[in-house]
């Protein structure tokens, strides 16, 4: 009866939310952490956008051998080696901007352990997740990574101002190490018994769907069918969604701090519980769109394909929109409304493409998160240096980084590229299964 009320996979899919809860926690405290520890000595914002953007060359190394680990030897694996390797990095690296060399490799570092966790995520949500609630539980375990960017922006400016900057790097350690133990603990291979069969009776039991895995990984003796993902207009809907959305998602993350202390001359530590907003929005936003999927799609008001359709194009347009509105509010509640919205319909967004892995490729979901979230992790290379870059320019030419006009190639570049996404998505992606 315990086993009927709370099942398995749901302690799996509670499990994954904390996991990416936790690894976006580490991601805004490095933020925010080494941006004052930054400013307090004088790095400028070229050699600013180079420390932070350091982690996403590590994490776009690890992202496709990532879902061929996870493939190879299981997710569940994998994500508790990922864990470990970064926690040590964290409670063993000091923060001295000065010591570019070591903060350098240790970012580096940090990103390849985290760029295994997504592709052996996918890998295990696809072993246990069935079809009829994939959208909600790939949203629930997602919208971990926006509650803890919320988390981090409301706790850590307050720790750095009073414990230092040293402190966040000891705090997210020790998050690190409880979730490793309470997933060696409580996660598992999913029993034979869950896994799927071959193929489904045209009418199934209530037991035979709940048996229904909806799309286990393949085999690991199974060929990867590397050419057709490669080539699959489907999966580069996929990729560059993943890519433009992980653009604007990280050059908020990363640069806002610095626009709300220059642009608006507002330090974090005044501004409350309101700089956590856009990024709870996310929480909330990614959420509901993975509970409306699912409703339009159990209830058959819409297809697979038309579902994913709809929600990625609204959020991208809207989040567009917002982003060209950022930049002419000049007040702090504006500029984190826009923020708030930007990102809310962001995360709306990834009921669309981020759930459509495993709809092309139940069996390869890993891999093709794999191939996703290589592209993602470039935006972060090209959109977090691109941005210092631009910033930097702007300052050579006179410009005043304290005024929002300055900032509007920050945010316009993003907007284009929800806009042309969501273009891709309508033209080529779709929610049957292309690979086998």
């Amino acid at each position: 009866m315990t086993r009927m009320k709370f099942p398995k996979r749901y302690v799996i899919v509670l499990l994954t939310f904390i996991c990416t809860n936790v690894c976006y926690i580490e991601r805004v405290g490095f933020s925010i952490a080494y941006t004052v520890a930054a400013d307090a000595i004088g790095v400028n914002q070229a050699n600013k956008g180079m420390i932070l953007s350091m982690f996403y060359y590590g994490y776009v190394l690890s992202q496709i051998p990532g879902g061929w680990a996870a493939q190879r030897i299981g997710g569940r694996r994998v994500l508790l080696l990922s864990f470990i390797l970064w926690s040590l990095i964290c409670g063993l690296i000091p923060l001295d901007p000065n010591r570019v060399t070591i903060l350098v490799l240790s970012r580096l570092f940090v990103g390849v352990a985290q760029g295994f966790i997504f592709p052996a995520i996918h890998t295990v949500l696809a072993q246990w997740v069935p079809p009829q609630e994939r959208s909600r539980s790939v949203s629930l375990t997602t919208s971990g990574m926006y509650l803890g960017a919320a988390c981090g922006m409301l706790f850590f400016p307050s720790l750095v101002k009073n414990m230092g900057p040293q402190s966040v790097f000891f705090v997210e350690a020790m998050l690190g190490v409880v979730w490793s133990v309470i997933w060696l603990k409580f996660s598992s291979d999913p029993p034979r018994t869950d896994l799927p069969k071959v193929s489904m009776p045209k009418v199934a039991s209530r037991d035979t769907i709940k048996a229904q895995a909806g799309g286990v990984v393949a085999p690991r003796t199974v060929k990867i069918p590397w050419r057709r993902i490669i080539f699959s207009l489907p999966v580069w809907a996929i990729v560059v969604n993943n890519f433009t959305f992980h653009y604007a998602l990280y050059v908020l993350m990363n640069w806002l701090p610095t626009y709300f202390e220059l642009g608006l001359q507002l330090s974090l530590q005044d501004m409350g519980s309101s700089k956590m907003l856009p990024y709870f929005n996310m929480f909330i936003f990614s959420n509901i769109g993975g509970v409306v999927a699912d409703h339009l799609i159990t209830r058959r008001i819409l297809s697979v394909t038309k579902t994913r359709k709809l929600l990625n194009t609204i959020g991208f347009v809207v989040s567009a929109f917002a982003l060209m509105a950022l930049p002419l509010f000049s007040t702090p509640s504006g500029t984190v409304m826009c923020s708030a919205l930007s990102l809310g319909f962001l995360a709306l967004g990834r009921a669309g493409f981020a759930v459509n892995h495993m709809d092309v490729a139940p069996k390869f979901a890993g891999i093709v998160m794999g191939v996703s979230n290589t592209a993602g992790t470039l935006a972060g290379i090209v959109g977090v240096g691109l941005t210092g870059n631009i910033l930097e320019g702007a300052k050579a030419s006179n410009k005043d980084l304290t005024s929002s006009e300055t900032w509007k190639t920050v945010f316009f570049v993003p907007a284009y590229l929800c806009i042309f996404s969501s273009v891709i998505f309508l033209a080529f992606s779709t929610g049957e299964k292309v690979f086998e």
